[in-house]
This record gives C-alpha cells, sequence and structure tokens, in this order.
C-alpha cells in the first residue's frame, strides 16, 4: 500500500519552536538547578556526582528516572501501531512483555549494589571478574545496544516530527538531540535523573488528557461504549486475520502473540545490556533501589497499556470518518511501522491541539530517554575505556573532561547514522524488532556475572559471540525461506524476527554448559568486584576550600563510614535481594501468565462491559502511577526542597548563605535535617 501524503496540522515553526525552544528552556533550567545544588546544598559537580549522582538518589526520583528512560518514542508509537494492527491485545503484550524486565531489573540492581558498591558502569564488573577479552566483548555488546536504541529514539521522534510539522526529517534529526547535549553536560546523571521527573509528569498528564477525551468528552467517541461500537463496525470492514472472529477486542491474535514473544526477547536485552539503567541502579541509595524499580515497573505499565489502548483503538474508530488524516483510505503499513498512527489519531481526536500534544510527549519521551543513553556512554567510554586503557590515574577533572567530550561527539554520531538509516528506508519499527536478533546473546551471561559464582571468563565472553551468529543465521535463513528476498519488508516481517530473537536469547543455555564442561567450573569468591575504584576527584575538590575530611568523600572515600555501618548496609542488601527475587518472580508471573493467557486460550471477545471495565482499569493505572512518579518524589524530597526554598529567600534577603559542605558522603546524605539546628541557622543568619 502506498503512503498517503498528509498536510502537516502544524506550522514548521512549531516544530522548530518546540524542538530547540523548549530544549534550550530544559538546559537553562537544569544550568539553575546546577547552580542552586551547587550554591545551597555545596554539591560539587565532580567524576562520581557527573557519572552516578552522589549514590544517594531515593526511590521515587529512581523510579521516575526508570519510568522516563523506558519511555521511548517506541513505547508510545510502537504500541499503538501493534494496537491499530492487531487491537487490545497489542497494548497489553507490549506493555507487559516490556514490563517485567524492568521488575526482574529490580533483582540485578541490588546485587550490583552488594558485589560492586564503587561501580559506574556494569562493565567495570565485567573487567573486574572476568579480565580484558570478555570486558572487550561485553563492551561491544553494551555499546551496540545504546546504538540501537538511541538510533530507535532519534528516528522514531524525527519522523513524528515531520509529520505533525514538515519540519524536514533531517533537520529534526540534528536538533532533537542539541538541548539534551547542553543540559546532560551541565548537570550529569543528577540532571538527567531531574529532567527525568519533569518529563514524566507531563507525560502522564498527556496521556490522561488524550483518555479521557477518548473516553469522557469527545463529541466524536465519548465513551467506552461508543468506541466499542465503532471497534466492532471496523472489524466488519477490516478483519484481523488470525484474531478470533476477526475482532479487534480479543487477546486472542495469532501475530499479536508473535510481537509478544519478539517484544519479550528483545526488551531483556535493551534493559540488562543497557548501562542507563545499571546507572540508575548505581545512582540510587542502596536502601531505595529496589522500591525504585518496583515503582517504577509498575508505574511504567500503564504508559504504553493506556496510550495505545486510547490512541491505536482511537484511530481504528475515526479512521473512517473526515477528521482522519488519511481519509478515507486507510493507513500504510509504512506509515503504521514509522509510528505515525499516534500523532494521526490525536489529530483526528483533538485536532491541532491534539498534534501539539503529541509533539510535547514525543519530544519529552526522545529527550529524556536520549539523556539517559548520553551518560550510559559517556560512562562507558571513560571509565571503561580511557581509564582502564588509556591513563588509570586520570584526575577528576580530566574524566570529566572526557565525559563531557563523548556526549557531544555520541549525539553528532547517532544523529549523523540516524540520516543514512532514513535514506535507506529504516524506520523505528525495524529497528525495535531486529534490536533483540542483535544484542540479546549476552543478557543471560550478563546476569550470570552477577548471580552465578560457576561461570567461567570464556563462558562469558565466548557465548554472546557464537550466540549472536546462530541468531543471524537464523533471522536471515527464515527470512530467505519466507518470502525469498533479504529486503527490508521481508527481514522486517515477524516471523524472520521471531526466529532470530529467541534464538539469540535462548542459544546461551545450551553454550554456557557446553563452554563449562571444557573450560571447567568457576569457583569465584565476590572479592574483586569490591575493588572497584571511585574517580579520584581531589584535584577537585582541593580547589573548593575543602578541609581533608570533605575531600576524602568527594574523592569517593568516606572515613565516616565504619565497619559496623558497611556491614549493617549489607545486611540490608541482602535482605533486600531476597524479597526482590520473591517479588520479581510473582509479578512476572502475574503479567505474563495469570492474567493474559486464560483470556487468549479461552478465545474470549470483550463485551461491552469488560470493554468499558478494561478501560476503567487503564486509567485508575494511570492516575497511581501519576502518584507514584509524579507526585511522591516531591514528597519525598519536601524536606529538602524546603531547606533549600528557606537558603534562597535568605539569600535574596542578603541573610548570605550558609558555609558549604559538601554532600559526598551517602550516609551523611540521608541522614534527615535537624529541625533545630536549621532553627539555629536561621537566627544566625539574621
Amino acid at each position: 500500500m502506498e503512503a498517503v501524503q498528509i498536510a502537516a496540522p502544524l506550522d514548521q515553526g512549531v516544530g522548530y519552536g518546540i524542538v530547540l525552544g523548549l530544549g534550550f528552556a530544559f538546559a537553562l533550567g537544569m544550568i539553575l538547578v546546577t547552580f542552586i545544588l551547587k550554591r545551597y546544598n555545596s554539591e560539587l559537580q565532580t567524576s562520581e556526582m557527573f557519572n552516578t549522582a552522589g549514590r544517594t538518589v531515593k526511590s521515587g526520583l529512581v523510579g521516575s528516572a526508570v519510568v522516563s528512560s523506558w519511555t521511548w518514542a517506541a513505547t508510545l508509537l510502537q504500541s499503538t501501531g501493534v494496537c491499530y494492527r492487531y487491537g487490545v491485545s497489542g497494548p497489553f503484550w507490549y506493555a507487559s512483555g516490556a514490563t517485567v524486565q524492568i521488575l526482574l531489573f529490580a533483582t540485578l540492581a541490588i546485587e550490583l549494589k552488594r558485589r560492586a558498591p564503587n561501580a559506574h558502569t556494569f562493565l567495570e564488573v565485567i573487567k573486574a571478574r572476568y579480565g580484558t577479552i570478555p570486558h572487550v566483548v561485553f563492551m561491544v555488546f553494551g555499546l551496540a545496544t545504546n546504538i540501537l536504541v538511541s538510533l530507535m529514539l532519534v528516528v522514531g521522534g524525527s519522523a513524528t516530527v515531520s509529520a505533525l510539522t514538515g519540519m524536514h526529517t533531517i533537520a529534526a534529526i540534528y536538533l532533537l538531540p542539541v538541548g539534551v547535549m547542553a543540559y546532560t553536560m551541565v548537570g550529569g546523571l543528577k540532571a538527567t535523573i531531574l529532567t527525568d521527573w519533569i518529563h514524566t509528569l507531563i507525560l502522564l498528564i498527556i496521556i490522561i488528557v488524550f483518555a479521557l477525551t477518548a473516553y469522557a468528552s469527545s463529541d466524536q467517541l465519548g465513551s467506552p461504549a461508543a468506541v466499542y461500537d465503532l471497534l466492532v463496525e471496523a472489524a466488519l470492514r477490516h478483519p484481523v486475520e488470525g484474531n478470533v472472529q476477526g475482532s479487534y477486542l480479543t487477546m486472542r491474535s495469532r501475530e499479536g502473540a508473535v510481537f509478544f514473544v519478539i517484544n519479550i526477547v528483545g526488551n531483556f536485552g535493551t534493559v540488562f545490556l543497557d548501562n542507563g539503567y545499571y546507572n540508575k541502579a548505581i545512582a540510587a541509595s542502596p536502601v531505595h533501589a529496589l522500591p525504585g524499580y518496583i515503582i517504577g515497573g509498575l508505574s511504567w505499565f500503564a504508559i504504553p497499556w493506556l496510550t495505545a489502548t486510547t490512541m491505536g483503538l482511537s484511530a481504528l474508530a475515526l479512521e473512517n470518518t473526515p477528521a482522519f488524516p488519511t481519509y478515507p483510505a486507510r493507513m500504510s503499513d509504512a506509515d503504521v511501522s514509522a509510528g505515525l498512527v499516534l500523532p494521526y489519531a490525536a489529530v483526528a481526536l483533538l485536532g491541532k491541539g491534539g498534534a501539539v500534544a503529541t509533539l510535547l510527549i514525543i519530544f519529552m519521551a526522545v529527550t529524556s530517554a536520549t539523556s539517559a543513553e548520553l551518560i550510559a556512554v559517556s560512562s562507558i567510554f571513560t571509565y571503561d575505556l580511557y581509564r582502564t586503557y588509556f591513563k588509570p590515574d586520570a584526575s577528576g577533572r580530566r574524566l570529566i573532561y572526557i565525559s563531557h567530550v563523548i556526549v557531544v561527539a555520541y549525539a553528532l554520531f547517532i544523529s549523523t547514522f540516524s540520516v543514512g538509516l532514513w535514506y535507506a528506508g529504516i524506520s523505528m519499527g525495524y529497528l525495535y524488532l531486529m534490536m533483540g536478533c542483535v544484542i540479546s546473546a549476552a543478557v543471560i551471561p550478563a546476569t550470570l556475572t552477577l548471580v552465578w559464582k560457576g561461570q567461567n571468563k570464556w563462558a562469558a565472553a565466548l557465548s554472546p559471540v557464537f550466540g549472536l551468529a546462530f541468531a543471524l543465521v537464523a533471522w536471515l535463513v527464515t527470512a530467505r525461506r519466507e518470502c525469498g528476498a533479504l529486503d527490508v519488508a521481508c527481514t522486517g516481517s515477524n516471523n524472520p524476527m521471531l526466529a532470530g530473537n529467541v534464538v539469540a536469547l535462548l542459544s546461551p543455555l545450551v553454550l554456557i554448559p557446553i563452554f563449562t564442561l571444557i573450560f571447567g567450573l568457576d569457583k569465584y569468591d565476590w572479592k574483586s568486584m569490591m575493588d572497584i575504584r571511585r574517580g579520584d576527584d581531589r584535584d577537585l575538590t582541593a580547589t573548593a576550600g575543602l578541609d581533608p575530611e570533605q575531600q576524602a568523600a568527594a574523592a569517593g572515600v568516606s572515613p565516616a563510614a565504619t565497619a559496623r555501618e558497611r556491614d549493617e548496609e549489607q545486611a540490608k542488601l541482602a535482605r533486600a535481594s531476597r524479597v526482590s527475587k520473591w517479588t520479581t518472580a510473582g509479578l512476572t508471573l502475574a503479567f505474563l501468565v495469570l492474567w493474559p493467557f486464560p483470556m487468549y486460550g479461552s478465545g474470549y471477545v470483550f463485551s461491552k462491559p469488560f470493554f468499558t471495565g478494561w478501560v476503567t482499569v487503564g486509567i485508575i493505572w494511570i492516575f497511581c502511577s501519576l502518584g507514584a512518579v509524579g507526585l511522591f518524589p516531591v514528597w519525598e524530597g519536601r524536606a529538602t526542597l524546603a531547606r533549600t526554598a528557606r537558603a534562597v529567600v535568605r539569600d535574596l534577603r542578603g541573610g548570605g548563605r550558609r558555609s558549604p559542605v559538601i554532600q559526598g558522603a551517602a550516609d551523611r546524605a540521608e541522614t534527615p535535617p535537624d529541625p533545630k539546628e536549621d532553627a539555629k541557622a536561621e537566627v544566625k543568619d539574621g
């Protein structure tokens, strides 16, 4: 089906205004926040602070950062596309198939905090345990993951911006990362986490507006019952092959189930091999890592589920009306794969207001996740490449310089690569399905590095390489047998992608035992991971007017941390590890089996009351997500916010500010403020 040329609902000026204007607004906002944190919270931008946010982030902000990082352009665009193709099963398969990885990663986050408390990347853990060869292998897989994710963000985001505003795609590709690059360079990981919270809050509010418009206030739709009736009519016009009765209102969808498997497999790689998620675990305070990831995973589920259930079904319901941009034709497969179902549905539902809202949420999704990728890649190059192989004694100032250089270079590289993909006709949907074929062979070896002492270095190093080779063969051979060609359309179809993804993820289950038999069972004692060094920031702290104890804290050494305190922290982490295994296993079983498969197995076609309840649960869930990752971080940080606000007011009144005391040691940062001491200080400050 040929793509229909659609007039952009917004002017190019709106596109440039949002892409550049909002980008620079966030950059200036983060410069201001960084100044406030330095002046009133005494945070010095050391290499440790830039790459780890001081390792003191609490659960609410960890949760919002996880939600923001996992909300890509694909989260909104691809999930809506699979809803358009397969009906109500698509959003659920997308959401459940990508939530379990975040929940299961909570266990890995705890193990990382236990085994390697000073790590900056998960690759440092590989190097500490196995040495150089496995380290290089996993560095390649880790960077491939970051590159694929970044490409999906920029390719999908630029296609949407271009469709909504007429802005040239190449201009959007190069301009989208500009503002992100600016605020990431200024504030590092902490700036990324703070902007993640802002992006998540705005994103959730817009999704709620979409849902309430479609299911409550729209003149065209206005209720679940009205949407239900229009979906029944749509199935009569265009029945879905492989769905029960050709209906859009059933979980029994053959192609939807195939997508479900591809989605699960591919997303294991993008979580377990993306250093951005390890960055969040490293940044979290030890006691907040587990609740942060659980909150983030459960809150994120509602985003693709409700967004796609609202906008994908709205597209199906409205595409037969003059309000839909492609009317009287249906959307082409190319447009669906490019992620244009969401923007077209938004225009049909809300006109230009819907186009602006879509532009905003895509901008938020692309920029926040891109910021996480910039930090992830810069920390890999800084610590795993530069400090490990070129300059082991690099100073803190030098490490920050390298981090800044990599942020700029990587943004330019991704934009240029995306232009090449655009000219080659490679869409976001294609990259999303292919991703697992390329990276998933390293998931199981990477996980076993932190949870099993028996995996030897050759099993860790060779199983991803052989797994990748087998996956590529399975993918391309299946494509050749399916349709006799190796073009984009054939290799991007479901069955070849399914074969490649499954072989990639599961082949190490065979390869690791073979290499264990050949090279022997390892008996690792976990000690070398504890020896990973923090950055040496003494050159930065020495010029900041800090006393020796404060300098030691900034350099990653806390003389106040006694052996007893460290033992207590390890005990808490051990307890969290046990809790996380049971909790995440139970939630995974619920999302993947207990909830969906009774409906799939029965072939149940939703009744009107059931569909109304389905939608209602989604709306309630998104409001809970808003409370958990939108409002809870503010409540959790209320003491710090109040103390900072008082300090700003006191400074504006000419009362000066308190003497800087670096917030370097986690134990001191986690101690709640003493109201009596605050009162004394206020009296003293006048």
